[in-house]
């Protein structure tokens, strides 16, 4: 099950089923998990701590240093939790201080050559296409979907079941149920997404209309008939944002 050009450390907690192909590295302070799968030419540094089930495709670094200058070395944390798809030279770094770590949760999909910055968390079921960036510190909620070469501030959350447009750039908060196109804009709610996670239509009628009222022409008098979860959870999403949040942007015809 391990290839014999893999390097592996001694200290290095892999579990005896996992299949290490050639010329992987594991380094000291890595535990892999069990059923994990690491592909060719694959870095596994730093204190990173790996559960089962997740697999690893050709070139992936996973764990190295923080891309920060006030980075000192200290034993800084990576835990990624299990049944998540690494592609083709994917980059996820560890943290930048002691008392935080970069979190991948479990069930995510990170495309070829997309990268997870130190201090980020991914929660569950999300998917990075292929050249997706996240700055330090982003938090991804669950099922999200991100897709090619979009460009994600540091300290930006995105929110639940949300969709970024490919080439979409943000350094404001995306809501949960909407869909970022361009730079900070949205248009509209992600209702492909809300029908697949079955969410019915008296749901997403009244998302639709908190939308309208919170995110395109804001009313705050009219936030109190909103009952719903979702709208709910829409609503103190925004309220809660430190860097303010995407608004609606019309779309331009040429």
């Amino acid at each position: 099950m391990i290839h014999p050009t893999a390097v592996i450390h001694p200290n290095a907690q892999v579990a005896e089923n996992a299949e290490i192909g050639p010329y992987v590295i594991i380094d000291e302070h890595v535990s892999l998990g069990v059923n994990c799968v690491v592909g060719p030419q694959v870095h596994l540094t730093g204190h990173t701590e790996i559960g089962e089930k997740n697999r690893f495709h050709t070139g992936c670094v996973i764990g190295d240093a923080p891309q920060d200058f006030k980075y000192d070395s200290s034993p800084t944390k990576l835990r990624i939790g299990e049944g998540n798809t690494f592609r083709e030279h994917v980059t996820v770094h560890r943290s930048n201080k002691l008392e935080e770590d970069t979190i991948i949760g479990s069930h995510n999909f990170l495309m070829a050559h997309s990268h997870v910055g130190h201090n980020c968390i991914l929660h569950d079921h999300v998917i990075l296409a292929n050249g997706a960036l996240l700055g330090g510190h982003v938090e991804v909620f669950d099922r999200v979907f991100i897709s090619g070469n979009c460009l994600v501030h540091q300290f930006v959350r995105i929110g639940t079941m949300s969709l970024m447009q490919g080439g979409a750039g943000i350094s404001m908060d995306l809501p949960p149920y909407c869909i970022a196109w361009g730079d900070n804009g949205l248009c509209g709610l992600n209702v492909i997404g809300l029908r697949r996670a079955g969410i019915g239509a008296a749901d997403r009628s009244e998302l639709k209309r908190c939308y309208q009222a919170f995110l395109n022409e804001p009313d705050e008098s009219a936030l109190g008939e909103f009952k719903s979860q979702y709208a709910q959870q829409m609503i103190e999403f925004v309220h809660s944002s430190r860097r303010g949040v995407c608004r609606h942007k019309n779309r331009r015809r040429d």
